[in-house]
């Protein structure tokens, strides 16, 4: 079931507004409409692709957001909201749902969301009001959108990369990532690649209380389980206990099945995974622009 639109939160959440006794916190709202609701954990767990909110909070937020510009709802102070007289009346009338078009009735709405010019109708400018997904998703769609395509642009540098060049490359990313201690102390494990089925070994902390052993396959092929195995193999010979096994390409089913079910932690990075890490701590990728998403300080305006 997917998680609902922030239109249709706008019902359930004046309900929960029109119910309460007191003001309500955005958390306690977000709480509340989800158990109206009946939201399962996975709906009210799932997040934006940035990782700043969930899904359901920055909805339920949105919701309230819009019907504070049309007068159904206030904030009397930072983070609470509370229904008017006016989302009263509406609950009175007990409708079926509430929707931006009939936000759009209120003249507080379109005064301060729609702006109509004296010659637009409301149905020219209810195209440039967000549908189905707030602002929030509209600009996380496109952010994970371009991150894809960076995605698919290092897969095929790496693709035509040296051998040795990519294992340098992953000891960077590992690196930035806050293993292997000093970059001076990264960079000397690493010259120890090659032994025995293993390409890189590099402190797991600071202080070196625990190595990683790695394998880096720049493969356009599928890993296999008799790879794994092999890999498996060489961390016993160095009694090791920990292990990362990271390929340009993918996994076989039965090659994560095997890492999954061996008592040593196996990590498997494939190629995707290991584009969308680069592109997490910076590696091999540079910032062409920098926005800032702004909102209102209350604090600066409250007495």
């Amino acid at each position: 079931m997917p998680i609902p639109s922030y239109q249709d939160l706008m019902l359930p959440l004046l309900l929960v507004l029109g119910a309460a006794e007191k003001d309500l916190h955005q958390k306690e709202c977000t709480q509340r409409v989800s158990d109206a609701l009946q939201l399962t954990e996975a709906q009210r767990s799932e997040r934006l692709p940035s990782g700043i909110q969930t899904y359901v909070h920055n909805r339920i937020g949105w919701a309230g957001w819009y019907m504070q510009q049309a007068g159904l709802v206030m904030k009397p102070k930072k983070g609470f909201l509370r229904i008017t007289e006016e989302g009263r009346a509406l609950l009175a009338k007990s409708p079926t749902s509430i929707d931006n078009k009939l936000l759009a009735t209120y003249p507080s709405f379109q005064e301060k969301v729609m702006r109509r010019a004296e010659d637009e109708t409301t149905a020219a400018v209810m195209t440039a009001i967000p549908d189905e997904q707030t602002p929030t998703d509209q600009i996380e769609e496109a952010y994970q959108k371009l991150n894809q395509t960076l995605s698919s642009e290092l897969l095929d540098l790496m693709a035509k990369m040296d051998p040795y060049k990519f294992e340098q490359l992953v000891v960077d990313l590992l690196f930035a990532m806050g293993y292997g201690g000093s970059r001076a102390e990264a960079a000397l494990v690493t010259k120890k690649s090659g032994d025995e089925g293993i390409d890189g070994i590099i402190n797991e902390d600071r202080l070196g209380l625990d190595v990683i052993y790695v394998q880096a396959k720049r493969w356009q092929a599928t890993v296999g389980r008799a790879e794994i195995q092999s890999f498996v193999g060489a961390l016993v010979g160095k009694h090791a206990h920990k292990g990362v096994f990271i390929t340009t390409s993918d996994f076989h089913k039965t090659a994560v099945e095997y890492a999954r079910g061996v008592q040593h932690k196996v990590v498997l990075i494939n190629g995707r995974r290991l584009a969308d890490l680069m592109i997490e701590h910076g590696v091999g990728v540079s910032t062409v622009r920098t926005l800032e998403l702004k909102r209102v300080d209350s604090d600066y305006f409250e007495e």
